[in-house]
């Protein structure tokens, strides 16, 4: 079974080490900053095997080159000229890839937060960077609602045990809004003080469960009549499809 450590990294990134079963070996997930990817591998005496970058933003891949030159190893992530240092470049329709060691882990196609995003899904732990995350979904920055809505509905119909591993502790402010969209929502209401009370005791709220955000993510339940409603509301418009409400809901929450 694998295990896997957060490592927090400038005011509310997390950078994801994936250790292989009964092994040193590790996968470093995202890694924006190169110093405290360096100080847990220390700490756990962890073995660097390879690193996964999901998309381009500096916050994701600023720790890339330090890393290749402390450990030399290899470097998996889009194949886009905007990421320098990447050995191997993933084609968003390949499906699947193999590090000695590790699961067989796959590659999806999670464009719209940026157009290159990728996610990498292993041992049911999808580690999705910022197109999905708890209780929200990224911003668009390069990509479009279609792709992003359509990303989003992919990862829905993954297991619903899935851990999901975004890059960023935004739970509460993604709660307060899914909270304005569906104000009689007991589970978002409830999910609220659960993470309250994580953060007050200085835990993350991440990993979610894709369970729990197909209850609580409003970016997921775009068919639902009640965040409908609530999106036509806003919009002062007739929405015709989920992928309205969805473009609708993106446009709510980049103002909220």
């Amino acid at each position: 079974m694998l295990k896997i450590h957060a490592i927090p990294a400038f005011n509310d990134n997390y950078i994801w080490l994936i250790q292989a079963a009964n092994s040193k070996q590790v996968l470093i997930v995202d890694p924006g900053d190169a110093e405290p990817v360096v100080s847990a591998i220390e700490q756990y005496q962890l073995k660097p095997t390879a690193i996964l970058i999901t998309h381009h933003h500096s916050d994701h891949i600023g720790g890339v080159s330090q890393l290749i030159a402390d450990y030399n190893i290899p470097v998996y992530g889009p194949n886009t000229s905007l990421i320098a240092g990447i050995t191997h470049p993933l084609d968003r329709n390949k499906h699947s890839v193999v590090i000695e060691g590790f699961p067989e882990i796959a590659v999806l196609d999670v464009a719209g937060h940026t157009a290159d995003h990728i996610a990498f899904l292993i041992e049911n732990n999808l580690f999705c960077g910022d197109t999905l995350f708890a209780a929200g979904c990224g911003r668009l920055l390069g990509g479009t609602a279609e792709q992003l809505f359509n990303s989003l509905t992919l990862i829905a119909a993954l297991a619903p045990e899935t851990a999901i591993y975004c890059a960023h502790e935004y739970t509460l402010a993604n709660l307060a809004f899914a909270a304005t969209v569906e104000p009689d929502n007991i589970d978002i209401q409830q999910r609220t003080l659960a993470t309250k009370t994580l953060r007050k005791q200085g835990q993350a709220s991440v990993p979610s469960r894709l369970s729990l955000e197909l209850q609580t993510n409003p970016f997921l339940r775009c068919d639902d009549m009640t965040i409908k409603k609530a999106a036509e509301k806003w919009s002062s418009q007739q929405l015709d499809s989920p992928q309205e409400v969805f473009t609708a809901l993106r446009k709510w929450k980049d103002g909220f």
